[in-house]
């Protein structure tokens, strides 16, 4: 019976240190996501480069988890709730990974912003930031408290980064089209944008597998997205760059001197 006791008293140890050390990963990755955007509003390189380079931590967790949780399927032969467990915590791994490597992204493109002169940042990507951030502490006080509820309401919330990188889209083709000079500048920014709408997409995966873990069933509804045409939302922007050339074109011929003639 002793024996028994300990046995039991180890696997529910193990289990824990599969928690906690997916906890870990998320706290590394929080603070990447963090960190990536805080140095795009500073223009801090310094700081973007300590993003880049933390990046391995993440990984090498990711391969402590997967290496764990085939241990523990090989010689615990987990059922029901305890098998949700170690499968959920396997796919989780893999999103939160994928997230630091979008925040890592995101702090490259920073590094290579900070070359150009300095310009005012559209608004839209600050928000996306904070709202990606928000959405992935909250999803990790799920996963900490078992609670699905909470799981889902960071689901439903992914269709508003959706929203915002739709916006974000409209408005840096709007710049593009009316000053090429600033495609560069605009294409890091975009980039930044589809980085943010990404890591908000694995942020979802990690909510219905939290819904999985409690429930033992998937999450039956269509994911929640913010759709609209991508060509509609370019042909907005070509339309509004030719009406804003038009009044330029137009102010500049009423300020044009009239040449004055050359006949006697």
């Amino acid at each position: 019976m002793a024996t028994q006791q300990h046995i039991v008293s180890s696997y529910d140890t193990e289990l824990e240190h599969l928690n906690e050390t997916i906890m870990q990963m998320g706290g590394i990755a929080g603070s990447q996501l963090d960190q990536a955007m805080k140095s795009v509003l500073k223009r801090d390189s310094a700081m973007a480069k300590e993003v880049v380079e933390s990046d391995y931590k993440v990984d090498d967790l990711e391969h402590e988890v997967a290496t764990f949780t085939v241990r523990l399927l090989a010689l615990r032969q987990p059922m029901a709730v305890d098998l949700r467990n170690i499968v959920a915590a396997l796919k989780i791994s893999s999103d939160i990974e994928r997230i630091a490597d979008y925040a890592s992204n995101v702090a490259k493109r920073s590094i290579a912003l900070s070359r150009f002169p300095e310009i005012k940042l559209v608004r839209t990507l600050p928000l996306m930031g904070r709202q990606v951030q928000q959405m992935f502490k909250d999803v990790l006080d799920a996963y900490a408290q078992r609670n699905a509820e909470k799981a889902m309401q960071v689901w439903e919330s992914d269709e508003e980064v959706d929203e915002m990188y739709t916006s974000l889209f409209r408005e840096l083709l709007t710049y593009m089209m009316e000053d090429p000079r600033s495609i560069t500048v605009c294409t890091l920014l975009l980039f930044m944008g589809k980085n943010l709408e990404r890591a908000g997409d694995h942020i979802t995966n990690i909510s219905e597998n939290i819904y999985f873990l409690v429930h033992g069933k998937p999450v039956y509804q269509d994911r929640p997205k913010f759709e609209e045409s991508y060509y509609r939302v370019m042909k907005q922007a070509e339309d509004n760059a030719a009406t804003e050339s038009g009044k330029i074109a137009k102010k500049g011929a009423k300020k044009a001197p009239r040449k004055k003639s050359t006949k006697k």
